[in-house]
């Protein structure tokens, strides 16, 4: 059970949980806006979620063990604790009840195109992993949206439905906290996606991968690295002189768990080049990620 448990990375499938929840009953509730789904509906909403992400840590899985077993020997799984056929049997398994919910919820909330949402990230999950590897840049943007796409999928499905002209505003002003949510995700987790790829280039390298360290080199991905990072630091920054200013606690957390850890990232970027030292940096960028994440529910204590 426990090989399971670390093949669909129990880990990061808590914490996509806990920020969905967070959203619901740290921003949605306590600013009394009106919402579609109950408790047990939006329990199935979490669930599709979770199972779609799931399976693309399985079929990355999959697909990767010729980089793995050099990158990281000791996290490889498929083929020597699990076979490849059991590993495919539940990333099948998974995606069938992740975009079954996704299709039964938008029926229920009467907006059936929304089931899009999970047929589109189950299909790129998929289609990154079997064939975008072989693309610079290209799969690490597409993976980095869906991890974006987790805050406003939650306002799609219980935000967007309980819209009337009465309540517009309200429910306008919310829904763009996780469009500005959404966006940092994206702009951090592209960041480590890039990190993460200058870490395992040896790997990726004899497995005939195409990534932006394997195209122009370390040193030059580095730079770019670099570049990349000024926009979640200026994002940042801008949002704390714009909307935080005057809340002291607020300012002192970002500027200590997201403001220091990215000057930290920007800092040592521009030098690293051992293994240990961009797997550090990917680590620092988790970091960010967990703790801007989380902060949404923190915003009942700034903004009431």
């Amino acid at each position: 059970m426990l090989k399971y448990l670390k093949l669909i990375r129990a880990g990061n499938l808590v914490f996509i949980a806990l920020c969905m929840f967070l959203i619901k009953y740290g921003l949605f509730e306590p600013f009394e806006v009106a919402i579609t789904l109950n408790l047990f509906g939006f329990s199935m909403l979490v669930l599709a979620v979770v199972s779609v992400a799931a399976s693309g840590y399985v079929i990355n899985d999959i697909f990767d063990v010729p980089a793995d077993l050099k990158n990281k020997p000791d996290r490889t799984f498929i083929n020597k604790d699990i076979s490849e056929k059991a590993a495919y049997r539940l990333f099948f398994i998974l995606n069938i009840i992740g975009v079954g919910l996704g299709f039964y919820l938008s029926n229920m909330i009467g907006k059936p195109g929304f089931s899009a949402f999970f047929i589109f990230g189950s299909a790129i999950l998929y289609i990154y992993n079997s064939q975008l590897q072989q693309t610079i840049l290209v799969g690490n943007i597409l993976v980095s949206i869906i991890v974006g796409l987790i805050p406003v999928g939650v306002g799609l499905y219980d935000l967007l439905p309980a819209i009337t002209p009465e309540n517009q505003q309200t429910q306008s002003v919310i829904f763009s906290i996780l469009i500005d949510y959404s966006i940092f995700a994206f702009l951090v987790n592209l960041l480590r996606e890039i990190v993460k790829d200058q870490q395992d280039m040896d790997g990726d390298y004899n497995a005939g991968y195409k990534t932006l360290p394997i195209g122009l080199g370390k040193k030059r991905t580095n730079k770019i690295l670099f570049l990349a990072g000024l926009l979640p630091l200026g994002f940042l920054l801008f949002y704390i002189y714009q909307y935080l200013f005057e809340h002291i606690y607020a300012v002192v957390y970002a500027l200590f768990l997201l403001v220091a850890p990215l000057l930290f990232f920007q800092v040592n970027i521009w030098s690293a080049e051992k293994k240990s030292e961009y797997a550090r940096l990917s680590l620092v960028l988790k970091f960010v990620l967990f703790f801007g994440l989380v902060s949404i529910g923190l915003l009942q204590f700034i903004l009431l």
